[in-house]
Protein backbone atom coordinates (compact mmCIF):
# COMPACT_ATOMS: atom_id res chain seq x y z
CA UNK A 1 0.00 0.00 0.00
CA UNK A 2 2.80 2.33 0.55
CA UNK A 3 3.64 1.71 -3.58
CA UNK A 4 0.05 3.18 -4.42
CA UNK A 5 0.75 6.67 -3.99
CA UNK A 6 3.79 6.69 -5.83
CA UNK A 7 2.40 4.58 -8.72
CA UNK A 8 -0.58 7.44 -8.93
CA UNK A 9 1.98 10.07 -8.90
CA UNK A 10 3.72 8.23 -11.79
CA UNK A 11 0.93 7.55 -13.96
CA UNK A 12 -0.36 11.58 -13.55
CA UNK A 13 3.08 12.44 -14.80
CA UNK A 14 3.07 10.51 -17.62
CA UNK A 15 -0.54 11.45 -18.92
CA UNK A 16 0.82 15.23 -17.74
CA UNK A 17 3.43 14.90 -20.83
CA UNK A 18 1.05 13.25 -22.71
CA UNK A 19 -1.20 15.59 -23.00
CA UNK A 20 1.25 18.57 -23.14
CA UNK A 21 3.40 16.57 -26.02
CA UNK A 22 0.76 16.07 -28.32
CA UNK A 23 -0.27 19.60 -29.33
CA UNK A 24 3.41 20.15 -30.29
CA UNK A 25 3.49 16.91 -32.54
CA UNK A 26 0.06 17.93 -34.18
CA UNK A 27 1.90 21.48 -34.69
CA UNK A 28 4.89 20.42 -36.16
CA UNK A 29 2.72 18.41 -39.13
CA UNK A 30 0.13 20.95 -39.48
CA UNK A 31 2.54 22.77 -41.57
CA UNK A 32 1.88 20.89 -44.52
CA UNK A 33 -1.72 20.82 -43.75
CA UNK A 34 -1.38 16.72 -43.26
CA UNK A 35 -3.51 14.84 -41.04
CA UNK A 36 -1.93 12.16 -40.00
CA UNK A 37 -4.04 8.79 -38.84
CA UNK A 38 -4.31 9.15 -35.26
CA UNK A 39 -6.48 7.65 -32.48
CA UNK A 40 -10.16 9.00 -31.76
CA UNK A 41 -8.74 10.66 -28.98
CA UNK A 42 -6.02 12.56 -30.21
CA UNK A 43 -6.48 16.35 -29.95
CA UNK A 44 -7.00 18.53 -33.37
CA UNK A 45 -5.36 21.45 -33.75
CA UNK A 46 -6.54 23.84 -36.34
CA UNK A 47 -4.12 24.62 -39.43
CA UNK A 48 -4.80 28.78 -38.95
CA UNK A 49 -3.03 28.30 -35.35
CA UNK A 50 0.29 27.05 -36.69
CA UNK A 51 3.09 29.61 -37.52
CA UNK A 52 5.22 28.29 -40.84
CA UNK A 53 7.72 30.53 -40.55
CA UNK A 54 9.13 29.14 -37.30
CA UNK A 55 9.01 25.39 -38.30
CA UNK A 56 12.89 23.77 -39.25
CA UNK A 57 11.88 21.31 -42.27
CA UNK A 58 15.68 20.66 -42.50
CA UNK A 59 15.35 18.41 -39.69
CA UNK A 60 11.81 16.72 -41.02
CA UNK A 61 12.14 12.93 -42.05
CA UNK A 62 9.48 12.72 -44.83
CA UNK A 63 9.83 9.34 -45.56
CA UNK A 64 7.91 8.82 -42.81
CA UNK A 65 5.28 11.05 -44.03
CA UNK A 66 2.25 9.47 -46.09
CA UNK A 67 1.29 12.21 -49.00
CA UNK A 68 -1.28 10.07 -50.17
CA UNK A 69 -3.14 11.77 -47.24
CA UNK A 70 -2.43 15.02 -47.14
CA UNK A 71 -5.18 17.68 -47.56
CA UNK A 72 -3.69 20.36 -49.86
CA UNK A 73 -7.05 22.27 -49.86
CA UNK A 74 -6.36 23.40 -45.85
CA UNK A 75 -3.04 24.86 -47.35
CA UNK A 76 -1.87 28.25 -47.77
CA UNK A 77 0.68 28.40 -50.13
CA UNK A 78 1.25 31.93 -49.87
CA UNK A 79 2.25 31.83 -46.18
CA UNK A 80 4.78 29.01 -46.89
CA UNK A 81 8.25 29.94 -46.78
CA UNK A 82 10.27 28.21 -49.43
CA UNK A 83 13.22 29.82 -48.45
CA UNK A 84 13.85 27.81 -45.12
CA UNK A 85 12.98 24.66 -46.43
CA UNK A 86 15.89 22.52 -47.10
CA UNK A 87 14.63 19.99 -49.84
CA UNK A 88 18.18 18.84 -50.17
CA UNK A 89 17.08 16.22 -46.66
CA UNK A 90 13.49 15.28 -47.84
CA UNK A 91 13.07 11.58 -49.43
CA UNK A 92 11.05 11.92 -52.92
CA UNK A 93 11.66 8.65 -53.69
CA UNK A 94 9.43 7.07 -50.89
CA UNK A 95 6.73 9.91 -51.74
CA UNK A 96 3.73 9.10 -52.88
CA UNK A 97 2.62 12.08 -55.19
CA UNK A 98 0.12 9.92 -57.55
CA UNK A 99 -1.96 10.35 -54.34
CA UNK A 100 -2.37 14.06 -53.75
CA UNK A 101 -4.77 15.99 -54.76
CA UNK A 102 -3.29 19.15 -56.21
CA UNK A 103 -6.64 20.56 -57.92
CA UNK A 104 -7.45 23.11 -55.31
CA UNK A 105 -4.38 23.83 -54.87
CA UNK A 106 -3.76 28.04 -55.40
CA UNK A 107 -0.57 28.22 -57.87
CA UNK A 108 -1.69 31.53 -58.20
CA UNK A 109 -0.05 32.62 -54.84
CA UNK A 110 2.79 29.78 -54.64
CA UNK A 111 6.54 31.47 -54.69
CA UNK A 112 8.44 29.66 -57.56
CA UNK A 113 11.57 31.74 -57.00
CA UNK A 114 13.18 28.99 -54.87
CA UNK A 115 13.53 26.00 -57.24
CA UNK A 116 16.75 25.71 -59.23
CA UNK A 117 15.90 25.57 -62.84
CA UNK A 118 19.48 25.48 -63.48
CA UNK A 119 19.35 21.33 -62.94
CA UNK A 120 16.48 21.02 -64.43
CA UNK A 121 16.25 18.78 -67.89
CA UNK A 122 14.42 21.69 -70.46
CA UNK A 123 14.78 19.18 -73.39
CA UNK A 124 12.75 16.32 -71.65
CA UNK A 125 10.05 18.64 -70.81
CA UNK A 126 9.37 19.26 -74.61
CA UNK A 127 10.41 23.52 -74.12
CA UNK A 128 12.15 23.65 -76.82
CA UNK A 129 13.47 27.03 -78.29
CA UNK A 130 10.56 28.68 -80.01
CA UNK A 131 10.77 30.31 -83.45
CA UNK A 132 9.96 34.33 -82.90
CA UNK A 133 7.35 35.57 -84.68
CA UNK A 134 7.73 36.70 -88.28
CA UNK A 135 8.02 40.68 -88.85
CA UNK A 136 6.02 42.42 -91.83
CA UNK A 137 7.31 45.58 -90.82
CA UNK A 138 10.76 46.86 -92.77
CA UNK A 139 13.84 47.18 -91.06
CA UNK A 140 14.65 50.63 -92.16
CA UNK A 141 11.40 53.35 -92.70
CA UNK A 142 10.99 53.72 -96.43
CA UNK A 143 12.06 57.65 -97.21
CA UNK A 144 9.51 59.46 -98.96
CA UNK A 145 9.52 60.42 -102.80
CA UNK A 146 11.68 63.88 -103.34
CA UNK A 147 11.45 65.70 -106.51
CA UNK A 148 15.10 64.47 -106.79
CA UNK A 149 14.33 61.37 -107.11
CA UNK A 150 11.18 61.84 -109.95
CA UNK A 151 14.19 63.66 -111.93
CA UNK A 152 16.37 61.04 -111.47
CA UNK A 153 13.51 58.12 -112.66
CA UNK A 154 12.32 60.59 -115.73
CA UNK A 155 15.02 62.50 -117.00
CA UNK A 156 13.92 64.77 -120.07
CA UNK A 157 13.54 63.78 -123.42
CA UNK A 158 15.94 65.18 -125.62
CA UNK A 159 13.79 64.06 -128.86
CA UNK A 160 16.56 65.55 -131.55
CA UNK A 161 18.96 62.80 -130.26
CA UNK A 162 17.01 60.07 -130.58
CA UNK A 163 17.19 57.78 -133.16
CA UNK A 164 14.04 57.13 -135.29
CA UNK A 165 13.22 54.41 -137.99
CA UNK A 166 13.63 55.00 -141.62
CA UNK A 167 10.82 56.02 -143.34
CA UNK A 168 12.02 53.75 -146.16
CA UNK A 169 11.95 49.82 -145.82
CA UNK A 170 13.36 47.51 -148.35
CA UNK A 171 13.16 43.18 -149.49
CA UNK A 172 14.48 40.83 -151.47
CA UNK A 173 13.02 37.35 -151.63
CA UNK A 174 14.40 34.87 -154.68
CA UNK A 175 11.40 32.17 -153.23
CA UNK A 176 12.63 29.48 -156.04
CA UNK A 177 16.37 29.53 -157.19
CA UNK A 178 16.14 25.86 -158.26
CA UNK A 179 17.31 23.38 -161.01
CA UNK A 180 14.73 20.93 -162.44
CA UNK A 181 14.79 17.26 -163.76
CA UNK A 182 12.15 16.33 -166.17
CA UNK A 183 10.66 13.70 -168.76
CA UNK A 184 12.48 15.46 -171.82
CA UNK A 185 14.70 17.25 -170.33
CA UNK A 186 16.59 19.44 -167.76
CA UNK A 187 17.08 22.73 -166.48
CA UNK A 188 17.06 26.11 -164.16
CA UNK A 189 14.40 27.80 -163.00
CA UNK A 190 13.51 31.03 -160.62
CA UNK A 191 10.90 33.21 -159.23
CA UNK A 192 11.74 36.72 -157.41
CA UNK A 193 9.75 39.35 -155.59
CA UNK A 194 11.57 42.56 -153.98
CA UNK A 195 10.25 46.04 -152.92
CA UNK A 196 11.51 49.46 -151.40
CA UNK A 197 9.03 51.71 -149.53
CA UNK A 198 7.14 52.05 -146.47
CA UNK A 199 4.26 51.20 -145.12
CA UNK A 200 1.70 52.41 -147.33
CA UNK A 201 3.14 53.25 -150.62
CA UNK A 202 5.91 50.83 -152.21
CA UNK A 203 7.87 50.51 -155.81
CA UNK A 204 7.52 46.44 -156.70
CA UNK A 205 10.09 44.50 -158.79
CA UNK A 206 8.94 40.54 -159.76
CA UNK A 207 10.55 38.58 -162.06
CA UNK A 208 10.34 34.49 -163.04
CA UNK A 209 11.70 32.65 -166.18
CA UNK A 210 12.87 29.29 -166.98
CA UNK A 211 16.36 28.17 -168.87
CA UNK A 212 16.55 24.82 -170.75
CA UNK A 213 19.58 23.49 -173.29
CA UNK A 214 21.54 26.66 -171.98
CA UNK A 215 19.29 29.03 -173.47
CA UNK A 216 16.24 31.51 -171.94
CA UNK A 217 13.19 29.58 -173.02
CA UNK A 218 10.99 32.02 -171.23
CA UNK A 219 11.13 34.83 -168.60
CA UNK A 220 9.32 38.45 -167.52
CA UNK A 221 10.25 41.13 -165.26
CA UNK A 222 7.33 43.39 -163.70
CA UNK A 223 7.76 46.58 -162.41
CA UNK A 224 4.66 47.62 -160.49
CA UNK A 225 3.46 50.47 -157.77
CA UNK A 226 1.52 48.91 -155.00
CA UNK A 227 -0.50 50.80 -152.08
CA UNK A 228 -1.60 48.94 -149.29
CA UNK A 229 -5.91 49.02 -148.81
CA UNK A 230 -6.05 46.80 -145.69
CA UNK A 231 -3.38 45.00 -143.20
CA UNK A 232 -3.15 42.30 -145.58
CA UNK A 233 -3.74 43.32 -148.97
CA UNK A 234 -1.87 45.98 -151.99
CA UNK A 235 -2.96 47.14 -154.86
CA UNK A 236 -0.70 46.83 -158.00
CA UNK A 237 -0.85 48.81 -161.36
CA UNK A 238 2.55 49.10 -163.09
CA UNK A 239 4.07 47.18 -166.75
CA UNK A 240 5.55 43.86 -167.30
CA UNK A 241 8.16 42.87 -169.83
CA UNK A 242 8.27 39.60 -171.68
CA UNK A 243 11.92 37.80 -172.12
CA UNK A 244 13.20 35.22 -174.09
CA UNK A 245 13.04 33.78 -177.33
CA UNK A 246 12.02 35.41 -180.04
CA UNK A 247 9.35 36.77 -177.54
CA UNK A 248 9.56 40.70 -176.57
CA UNK A 249 5.95 42.17 -175.48
CA UNK A 250 4.90 44.67 -173.24
CA UNK A 251 1.90 44.32 -171.45
CA UNK A 252 0.18 46.84 -168.73
CA UNK A 253 -0.57 45.52 -165.28
CA UNK A 254 -2.83 45.58 -163.08
CA UNK A 255 -3.27 43.26 -159.60
CA UNK A 256 -3.99 42.50 -155.80
CA UNK A 257 -1.99 40.32 -153.85
CA UNK A 258 -2.01 39.83 -149.92
CA UNK A 259 -2.66 37.21 -147.50
CA UNK A 260 -5.97 35.58 -148.41
CA UNK A 261 -8.19 33.75 -144.98
CA UNK A 262 -5.86 30.82 -143.76
CA UNK A 263 -2.83 32.25 -144.49
CA UNK A 264 -2.93 31.18 -148.50
CA UNK A 265 -0.42 33.87 -149.75
CA UNK A 266 -2.40 34.70 -153.12
CA UNK A 267 -1.37 37.16 -156.47
CA UNK A 268 -3.76 37.46 -159.38
CA UNK A 269 -2.71 40.01 -162.28
CA UNK A 270 -4.37 41.14 -165.21
CA UNK A 271 -2.17 42.07 -168.10
CA UNK A 272 -3.26 44.24 -171.09
CA UNK A 273 -1.07 44.06 -174.34
CA UNK A 274 -0.57 44.92 -177.63
CA UNK A 275 -3.69 44.28 -180.29
CA UNK A 276 -6.05 44.28 -177.30
CA UNK A 277 -4.68 40.68 -175.98
CA UNK A 278 -5.80 40.40 -172.43
CA UNK A 279 -3.74 37.94 -170.02
CA UNK A 280 -4.06 36.66 -166.48
CA UNK A 281 -1.87 35.08 -163.94
CA UNK A 282 -3.45 33.48 -160.68
CA UNK A 283 -0.96 32.04 -158.04
CA UNK A 284 -1.39 30.76 -154.77
CA UNK A 285 0.81 29.28 -152.01
CA UNK A 286 0.92 27.87 -148.61
CA UNK A 287 3.28 27.07 -145.78
CA UNK A 288 2.72 24.11 -143.27
CA UNK A 289 5.35 24.45 -140.64
CA UNK A 290 5.80 20.29 -139.86
CA UNK A 291 8.51 22.02 -137.13
CA UNK A 292 9.96 25.22 -136.52
CA UNK A 293 12.66 24.47 -139.39
CA UNK A 294 10.98 22.06 -141.46
CA UNK A 295 8.37 23.62 -144.28
CA UNK A 296 6.25 22.14 -146.98
CA UNK A 297 5.16 24.66 -149.46
CA UNK A 298 2.38 23.70 -151.99
CA UNK A 299 1.86 25.78 -154.79
CA UNK A 300 -0.49 26.54 -157.94
CA UNK A 301 -0.08 28.31 -160.62
CA UNK A 302 -2.38 28.96 -163.51
CA UNK A 303 -2.48 31.69 -166.66
CA UNK A 304 -5.33 32.14 -169.08
CA UNK A 305 -5.43 34.36 -172.12
CA UNK A 306 -8.66 35.96 -173.82
CA UNK A 307 -7.76 35.32 -177.55
CA UNK A 308 -5.43 32.94 -179.46
CA UNK A 309 -2.50 33.89 -180.40
CA UNK A 310 -0.36 31.15 -182.47
CA UNK A 311 2.77 33.15 -182.89
CA UNK A 312 3.52 32.56 -179.33
CA UNK A 313 1.77 29.15 -178.99
CA UNK A 314 -0.99 30.56 -176.66
CA UNK A 315 -4.39 29.63 -177.39
CA UNK A 316 -7.44 31.28 -175.57
CA UNK A 317 -8.69 30.22 -172.21
CA UNK A 318 -7.05 28.25 -169.73
CA UNK A 319 -3.53 27.63 -171.18
CA UNK A 320 -1.49 26.19 -168.43
CA UNK A 321 -1.39 25.04 -165.04
CA UNK A 322 1.59 24.10 -163.17
CA UNK A 323 1.24 22.34 -159.63
CA UNK A 324 4.25 21.62 -156.96
CA UNK A 325 4.76 20.50 -153.80
CA UNK A 326 8.62 21.56 -151.90
CA UNK A 327 10.17 20.56 -148.54
CA UNK A 328 12.35 23.05 -147.18
CA UNK A 329 14.72 23.27 -144.22
CA UNK A 330 15.27 26.82 -143.04
CA UNK A 331 19.18 26.43 -141.89
CA UNK A 332 18.42 30.03 -140.49
CA UNK A 333 15.22 32.48 -141.39
CA UNK A 334 17.48 33.68 -144.42
CA UNK A 335 18.53 30.69 -145.90
CA UNK A 336 17.02 27.44 -146.66
CA UNK A 337 17.53 24.95 -149.25
CA UNK A 338 14.80 22.13 -150.16
CA UNK A 339 13.53 19.62 -152.39
CA UNK A 340 10.53 19.09 -154.41
CA UNK A 341 8.45 18.28 -157.53
CA UNK A 342 6.58 19.98 -159.86
CA UNK A 343 3.87 18.73 -162.76
CA UNK A 344 2.83 20.95 -165.43
CA UNK A 345 0.25 20.56 -168.15
CA UNK A 346 -0.93 22.44 -171.07
CA UNK A 347 -4.65 22.71 -172.04
CA UNK A 348 -6.92 23.19 -174.96
CA UNK A 349 -5.25 25.33 -178.28
CA UNK A 350 -1.87 25.46 -176.41
CA UNK A 351 -1.70 22.09 -175.83
CA UNK A 352 -2.08 21.93 -179.79
CA UNK A 353 0.22 24.39 -180.41
CA UNK A 354 3.16 23.03 -178.78
CA UNK A 355 2.28 19.48 -179.31
CA UNK A 356 2.71 20.32 -183.29
CA UNK A 357 6.20 22.22 -182.44
CA UNK A 358 7.21 18.64 -181.13
CA UNK A 359 6.62 19.50 -177.31
CA UNK A 360 4.82 17.39 -174.83
CA UNK A 361 1.45 18.67 -173.12
CA UNK A 362 2.85 17.47 -169.71
CA UNK A 363 5.57 17.13 -167.84
CA UNK A 364 6.34 15.98 -164.28
CA UNK A 365 9.92 17.40 -162.95
CA UNK A 366 12.39 17.24 -159.72
CA UNK A 367 13.67 19.90 -158.31
CA UNK A 368 16.36 20.95 -155.89
CA UNK A 369 17.34 24.75 -154.94
CA UNK A 370 17.56 27.42 -152.47
CA UNK A 371 15.10 30.00 -150.87
CA UNK A 372 16.64 33.08 -149.75
CA UNK A 373 16.09 36.47 -148.70
CA UNK A 374 17.58 39.83 -148.19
Amino acid sequence: MSRSPMFAMSILSSALLLAISAPAWAQSHAGHAMTPPRSADAPTVAAETVDHGEMDHGEMDHSKMDHGAMDHSQMDHAKMDRSAMDHGQMDHAKIDHGSVDHSPTDHARTDHGAPDHSTMDHAAMGHGPTKPPARNDPREPIPAVTDADRIAAFPPIDHGAMEHAPDLHSLLLVNRLEHWDGQHGNGQAWEASGWIGGNIHRVWLRSEGERSGGRTEAADVEVLYGRSVSPWWDVLVGVKQDLGRGDSRTWAAFGVQGLAPYKFETSATAYVGEGGQVAATVEMEYELLLTNRLILQPLVEATFTAKDDPRYGNGSGLNKVEAGLRLRYEVNRRFAPYIGISHERLFGDTAEYHQAAGERARDTRWVAGVRVWF
